[in-house]
């Protein structure tokens, strides 16, 4: 059974899944090309996380952080690989939507890359469009970004 639950950015469940895909985005890029959040920012409270447990182990994650009145950027979006294709990350995205909603957001923003040929099929399979570089990806030529309105 898979469960979402809100955490805060100090939660270790979290944090072990943030290394996991920063370890994961370091053999795809280099390391000048990964964004990075400080989860020991004191702004990290305003960010929205979340972790997914199947049958209580931490197997994905994802974050929402607000860009202005109308948009959310996802964040920190990741499921292990071998929980892949088990509908996972489908319901992490909704309810990091849903929570963009219950927020007033009337949009996602997210910013992903050409190494993660996988993330860009989930995305566009799950309504996100292509979209000019935004914020701070708007000078990294290797920067996809995509868009749904919620």
């Amino acid at each position: 059974m898979i469960t979402i639950q809100q955490v805060t950015s100090r939660d270790a469940d979290l944090r072990q899944l943030i290394s996991e895909l920063d370890d994961d985005l370091f053999q795809r890029y280099p390391a000048e090309q990964v964004h990075r959040l400080d989860l020991d920012h004191p702004d990290m409270e305003q960010v929205t996380f979340v972790v997914a447990y199947l049958d209580a182990a931490p197997v994905g994650c994802g974050a929402i952080r607000r860009l202005d009145d109308q948009y959310t950027e996802l964040k920190r979006f990741y499921v292990q690989s071998s929980h892949r294709r088990k509908g996972i990350a489908g319901q992490l995205l909704t309810a990091l939507e849903q929570r963009a909603g219950e927020q007033g957001h009337s949009g996602i923003r997210l910013e992903t890359g050409a190494a993660q040929p996988e993330a860009l099929a989930f995305y566009e399979r799950n309504g996100y469009i292509a979209i000019e570089r935004f914020g701070e990806y708007v000078y990294d030529a290797s920067s996809l970004c995509y868009e749904k309105s919620i």
